[in-house]
């Protein structure tokens, strides 16, 4: 069975059988979809360096606990909320992360 290797909230890695939905750059912090064009640019562009800090999360929440921020081209409207006011967006996605967890 398959592994793949993604970054949890508490910023340490683990196995899953289950692959990422949202990619991640460690350098910058930020995630965004797997066909993210921006993404796919810089690893077409500047093979083999982009993907040294690459990064895979399970799902919005674990990107965002994780401290990580929206992609500003492929999560626009997640990005301009972000921006606006970060805090409010981490507790705003945060907040279902608790709601999981105590479910």
């Amino acid at each position: 069975m398959k592994e793949y290797k993604l970054l949890g909230a508490d910023g340490k890695f683990y196995t899953s059988t289950t692959p990422g939905t949202y990619g991640g750059n460690s350098k910058a912090k930020i995630y965004g979809r797997l066909d993210c064009p921006a993404a796919l640019s810089t690893i077409k562009t500047h093979p083999g360096s982009y993907e040294e800090g690459r990064v895979f999360f399970a799902d919005e929440r674990t990107a965002v606990a994780a401290g990580y921020r929206p992609c500003g081209r492929c999560l626009r409207e997640k990005y301009i909320e972000w921006k606006s006011d970060e805090k409010k967006y981490r507790e705003k996605i945060l907040n279902g992360l608790m709601t999981d967890l105590t479910s």
